[in-house]
């Protein structure tokens, strides 16, 4: 969604708006508005912002931050960040300037108006303390200002004016000159101070909606740049303590790239895609919010820079794949509340399952569509999506969820997007593969809908469950009727009968802490202090090594282990690996016990999916289409 348009078109509306006075027949409406960030001038962990909108002739005008983003749904209120808001005039005085609430200022004589100045809290440091009065913000969609990063979200920065909406935006970004700077937007060239120590880099963004859509980060990053088939793929990263990098990741990147590339096919792609990551160092000011918000071409991801390198790995790989295939939905198939959202009074579509459901079952099932993951552990996955799915409401539409997602009663059932209404895109998807004989798809369909309607024509809301019935089968128009405009629960059952798959006893890979899902083995008393619990016997692990249920655990690789520091130290045992040498002393009815081994992968018996051995050939050959194509 960039628009390329060249320097020497810009050059005069870029330079020729300063705070020079200009002549009484400039409009603001058509003069990009000229922006800036001044990130070495920082005062008080605030940044300043400098709004330069051009000649008005209104009397009054309305400038507003963000209440709400899109790929969020919750309220952010990006004006609580705001301090010390002035409007100054073409002499240099100040305007009167009204703050009508959290995110929303008018100015009167606007005529006069030059420029707007304001100072912007980073939100990642507030996040300890809930926010400023009011929730966190998800950390992906926030702000980081510090000496060594920041984290650009412009959304949390820079605002608009109610009139210009859809006006351009030129935008400076002053910073050391020793920083790394990485950009989603294009950049159109930079100047260096006379001194060498700062450069300002130039941006063009063609409307609102693209300073929203296209975030930045600075400071001392570590960027990998290679290519993916005929996508440009640039990835940023920031580790405090240098823990990984940008070449450590460089392959799981690149090959789940190139398996979503494959499995999109014709689906038409950005020639560049950007992956910011954050790597939260658990410190006070750190953030919290581990996740990643998607942009048309770019994405943002906070995750714990204590990972260790398979576990990140991993994340990133299912992290970054569903903001990746984000560019099918809502990013090419959207409704109009999309298309015309309203930062400050939005309205939500219906049809999350599909924006964030469909987009999370690609997410996980290409990868065993692709090879990167084993039928078995595609199987775990869809297992784990059901039992946490139970844990929501079970019966409440999901289209009234998704129309009412910011109301108490229906918003506390929103994570669950990623449960169920990932299963709703399984449940389609093998409707569509059975009905067809293997020749259809979620995929498919996702595709025709890119073609009827693409990123510049929304649908309308209530007609799309009967535009995909007519474009697929009454199977299809029924399962949508009855369980995600209705509130009846899903049978699964019903749909693994269709693939041959059955519940069975089956092996899967757990870690150290746990025996299977949410089971951990550890608990503790005041009088014992930490103990395993008889769930540890089911670990392959821990059995091995002989345990019983109620040892003590005095220390772990020498560390003395207490109820004070067990959320520390059980916490480094996610990071063990196969392989690695460990120490644990045990304390048994008094007897002292010394366990001194090397890691073996852990593993538990659980119940979950198996392949039925009695499955017919239609079943079979449908689960083949499903898995493989």
């Amino acid at each position: 969604m960039k628009n390329y348009i060249a320097v020497v078109v810009l050059s005069g509306l870029l330079f020729g708006c300063g705070s020079a006075k200009p002549k009484v027949d400039d409009l603001a409406t058509n003069n990009p508005i000229v922006t800036a960030l001044d990130l070495t001038n920082i005062d008080n962990d605030r940044v300043p912002v400098t709004i330069n909108p051009g000649r008005f002739t209104a009397e009054t005008v309305t400038y507003r931050l963000p209440k709400v983003v899109q790929g969020t749904y919750s309220v952010a209120d990006y004006g609580r960040y705001v301090d010390d808001l002035k409007a100054i005039d073409y002499d240099g005085n100040s305007l009167e300037v009204k703050k009508v609430d959290t995110n929303t200022w008018t100015i009167a004589d606007a005529t006069k108006l030059d420029k707007i100045t304001y100072l912007v809290n980073d939100t990642y440091d507030i996040e300890k303390q809930g926010g400023i009065g009011g929730e966190d913000i998800f950390s992906p969609a926030g702000t980081n200002i510090e000496e060594k990063n920041y984290v650009l979200n412009l959304h949390g920065f820079i605002g608009y004016f109610d009139s210009l909406k859809t006006n351009q935006y030129a935008l400076d970004v002053t910073a050391p000159a020793d920083f790394v700077r990485t950009s989603a937007l294009e950049d159109k060239g930079s100047v260096t101070s006379t001194d060498g120590k700062s450069v300002t880099s130039k941006y063009f963004a063609q409307r609102y909606f693209d300073i929203t859509d296209n975030p930045m980060m600075y400071g001392k990053l570590d960027v990998q740049e290679f290519m993916v088939g005929d996508i440009k793929i640039v990835l940023s990263v920031y580790s405090p303590n240098n823990v990984h990098s940008a070449e450590s990741l460089k392959q799981t990147i690149y090959d789940m790239m190139q398996g979503q590339k494959a499995y999109l096919g014709d689906v038409n792609s950005t020639p560049r895609y950007d992956i910011y990551l954050y790597l939260s160092d658990g410190s006070e000011t750190a953030p919290k919010g581990f996740g990643a918000l998607e942009h048309h071409t770019s994405t943002v991801v906070v995750l714990p820079e204590a990972m260790d390198a398979t576990s990140l790995a991993k994340s990133m790989t299912d992290v970054v794949a569903h903001e990746f295939f984000h560019i099918v939905t809502p990013l090419s198939v959207h409704s109009e509340d999309v298309h015309y959202f309203d930062y400050n009074n939005p309205t939500f579509s219906k049809h999350l399952w599909m924006y964030e459901g469909v987009t999370e079952y690609f997410a996980q099932h290409f990868q065993v569509y692709e090879g990167l993951m084993e039928p078995s552990e595609f199987y775990s996955v869809i297992q784990n999506k059901i039992e946490i799915s139970k844990r929501y409401n079970d019966t409440q539409s999901f289209t009234i969820m998704s129309e009412n997602v910011l109301k108490k009663g229906y918003k506390e059932n929103y994570v669950n997007v990623y449960q169920k209404g990932a299963l709703i895109g399984m449940c389609i998807d093998i409707l569509m593969r059975k009905e067809s004989n293997g020749t259809r798809s979620m995929m498919s369909l996702m595709k025709e809908l890119s073609a009827r309607y693409g990123k510049n024509k929304p649908f309308e809301d209530d007609k799309l469950i009967a535009e995909i019935t007519e474009m697929t089968y009454p199977s299809v128009g029924d399962f949508l009727e009855t369980h995600v405009e209705g509130d009846l629960p899903i049978n699964y059952n019903d749909f693994f009968t269709m693939v041959g798959l059955t519940q069975g006893e089956t092996e899967v890979e757990t870690n150290y802490i746990f025996a299977g899902g949410q089971n951990i083995i550890f608990s503790g008393a005041p009088d014992k202090g930490i103990f395993f619990t008889e769930v540890a016997l089911k670990n392959s692990f821990w059995k091995s090594q002989g345990i019983q249920a109620n040892d003590v655990i005095k220390s772990v690789n020498g560390e003395e282990l207490t109820l004070q520091n067990a959320q520390e130290v059980i916490t480094k045992m996610f990071s063990w690996q196969e392989g690695q040498e460990i120490e644990m002393v045990l304390d048994r009815n008094g007897e002292t016990i010394n366990i001194k081994t090397t890691l073996t992968n852990p593993t538990v018996m659980a119940t979950g999916l198996v392949e039925d051995s009695n499955a017919t050939a239609e079943q079979i050959a449908t689960r083949k289409a499903w898995l493989k194509g």
